[in-house]
């Protein structure tokens, strides 16, 4: 039964520490919010259309064509900052062990903090998980998120009874909608060599009129996702690959119905590249009023309109006007993340992203009576067994594999 009292009950002590395991928004001592949790107390984050804008840099007397607008460093070990619809970026690259017969680190575990292990101790965490690294079972309501597998494996199970197993240039797309419990477990498979993995968890807001569409996700196989290879004067070259958006004439696969990148106006693109030593990259201008971030996560730096960019920085550009890109003398990798706003109120706490704090509220009352679906999983950090194998079973039966 629904609760009827009008006053918010008292937050409990999980709420208060959650931010979301399952993207690592902090190392919470907490996972997500269990079924009984009480809605929260204290007020949400509310961030309206205006305060949603990123904050641009004056360009410098002469300077009137440099599309760098800002830079910021990126936290290491730490989610990167993001602009309206981008609520949250988190990149893991974790060098695992070789693999114990239980899909784990075949190394002792002792020293770390399990159930909160974000130490990178020995270049790898444990993150939730107690006997496989990962997320295990936690919610999601009025949001999309987008994981990009560049190397090893992700397990998801869900409430819905979907599972998958999905890397190496995989691509699964989420739609929380209405809510969702799910888990992500990073399985280690080879007992003969180390499980590195490496993959980027994007968060994308939902408009209002979709937050609350019925959940599901959809898989990009890394076949099927395009991958250019642009080579400059030099012969040097850029490996680009668009989750989505497009380059040219070249499109990324069409994303999910009720996402805001099916919006024809919304702009939105999620490119990675890789950029060889001194080669040069162009990204192309679009449209006013759009936001574009740059994430060089690798490499020595590189320069933009002869301004000397360190790595590890983000790179707020000016969607107006083209910015050449010319490597320094090491490979870089990057990440680009660019959408005209949805320009609505953003409410958020914890795993729930609304649009109002009475839809917070909401969404925690919800979540405590019906459970988004319960568990229909024997443990809540699921993994599919030993076989090197990616598919993904939906939630109406259906199967599907890589070709």
């Amino acid at each position: 039964m629904a609760d009827t009292d009008n006053r918010d009950p008292e937050m409990t002590r999980r709420e208060v520490l959650t931010t979301l395991a399952a993207a690592s928004l902090v190392p919470a001592v907490a996972c997500a919010p269990k079924q009984n949790d009480t809605p929260p107390e204290s007020p949400p984050t509310i961030v309206s259309p205006a305060q949603a804008q990123p904050a641009a840099a004056p360009l410098k007397e002469g300077t009137m064509t440099d599309p760098v607008l800002n830079l910021e460093i990126l936290p290491p070990g730490r989610p990167w900052p993001t602009v309206e619809p981008f609520l949250f970026c988190v990149h893991h690259d974790d060098d695992y062990p070789k693999a114990n017969a239980s899909l784990g680190p075949a190394e002792t575990l002792l020293g770390r903090q399990l159930g909160n292990d974000f130490g990178r101790k020995d270049g790898w965490s444990m993150y939730h998980g107690r006997q496989v690294p990962g997320f295990p079972r936690h919610p999601h309501r009025g949001f999309e998120t987008v994981t990009v597998v560049r190397s090893g494996l992700v397990d998801h199970a869900d409430s819905l009874g979907a599972i998958a197993r999905y890397g190496r240039g995989d691509v699964q797309w989420l739609t929380a909608g209405d809510g969702i419990n799910h888990a992500e477990m990073f399985p280690l498979l080879s007992q003969t060599e180390r499980n590195p993995i490496d993959f980027f968890q994007i968060w994308l807001n939902l408009p209002k009129k979709h937050k609350r569409v019925t959940p599901s996700f959809a898989m990009y196989w890394r076949d099927d996702i395009p991958k250019l290879i642009l080579t400059d004067d030099a012969k040097r070259q850029t490996k680009l690959t668009l989750v989505a958006g497009t380059y040219g004439d070249t499109k990324a696969p069409k994303p999910p119905k009720y996402s805001w990148a099916s919006e024809p106006t919304s702009d939105l693109a999620i490119w990675t590249f890789k950029m060889d030593a001194k080669a040069t990259f162009t990204v192309p201008k679009t449209g006013g009023g759009i936001n574009r971030s740059l994430y060089l996560m690798r490499g020595n730096g590189l320069s933009i309109a002869g301004r000397s960019i360190p790595n590890m920085r983000l790179i707020t550009l000016d969607p107006e006007v083209n910015a050449t890109l010319i490597n320094g003398d090491q490979p870089s990798e990057l990440l680009m993340l660019q959408a005209r706003p949805i320009g609505e109120p953003i409410a958020r706490h914890g795993p729930f992203v609304m649009n109002t704090r009475d839809e917070i509220v909401q969404a925690y009352q919800d979540y405590r009576r019906t459970g988004f679906g319960g568990w229909p999983w024997k443990d809540d950090a699921p993994v599919h067994g030993n076989e090197d194998r990616r598919f993904a079973r939906h939630q109406d039966g259906q199967r599907e594999e890589p070709a």
